[in-house]
């Protein structure tokens, strides 16, 4: 499957269309002013409820803006500004828990080899594999409000072929869309520590933590990856750090 290549789009996506090759500031600021010239527009946006944001104009469209869903009417409160942590999750993730090592009485080493290689690390057949894992994670997350009605399925498809999967992954998303959401589920496919701090991260990401179903996705997710609330918490904080 050409998982990479389609994720590398979304991540693409995230920092609205340009490469995140070296320049995520200069993205991020462009989406900062992107919004708040909606914000100071007052333009309400097809079905965005009471926030006036329309999140797939933000983003630039296609299937990322499709997975975040701009009819649910998302709330604006910084939670639009950290979707470019999705370019350079794994180094992201990484350096999260070496900042939660340093501030915690365990005495591993941050550099363990148990703990897996971040995913722009990982090679062929190895960096597929974690790939799938954070794809399957950013659909779960995508459901977790229960909002995606087979219209809104229809359309998700149609972006998705955008990015020219190959049959098998196309297969494989559309059985993400009916698969029960189990936490236990996603956390057994993850690989490493280091996987399950990434798939903890790009689930925060997408997620509205101002949406109590959410945030409860979010936190069943974090105890079945073993993630501790410390850890939990700094993982959240370096997204966050993303929005300036």
């Amino acid at each position: 499957m050409n998982v990479m290549s389609v994720l590398n789009q979304l991540m693409n996506q995230a920092q609205g269309g340009q490469s995140h090759q070296g320049g995520s500031g200069s993205d991020i600021n462009r989406m900062v002013n992107n919004l708040g010239s909606q914000l100071s527009g007052g333009r309400s946006s097809g079905g965005s409820g009471n926030s006036g944001i329309d999140m797939k104009s933000l983003l630039g469209g296609g299937a990322l803006g499709m997975l975040l869903g701009s009819k649910r009417g998302r709330r604006m409160g910084g939670t639009a500004l950290k979707y470019g942590a999705l370019a350079g999750v794994g180094a992201l993730a990484w350096k999260a828990y070496q900042n939660h090592k340093s501030n915690s009485q365990d005495t591993v080493p941050a550099a363990s080899a148990q703990q897996g290689q971040p995913l722009e690390q990982l090679q062929g057949a190895d960096q597929e594999r974690r790939g799938l894992e954070i794809l399957q994670a950013m659909i779960m997350a995508a459901r977790a409000d229960g909002h995606i009605d087979a219209n809104e399925r229809a359309l998700l498809t149609e972006e998705i072929e955008r990015l020219s999967p190959d049959d098998e992954l196309q297969a494989w998303i559309q059985t993400q869309f009916d698969a029960p959401l189990d936490a236990q589920a996603l956390a057994q496919s993850a690989d490493s520590p280091q996987a399950a701090r990434e798939i903890y991260v790009v689930s925060a990401v997408i997620i509205d933590d101002q949406n109590p179903m959410e945030r409860a996705w979010l936190d069943q997710l974090a105890g079945a990856l073993n993630i501790e609330p410390n850890l939990a918490r700094e993982l959240e904080q370096q997204i966050n750090a993303e929005q300036v």
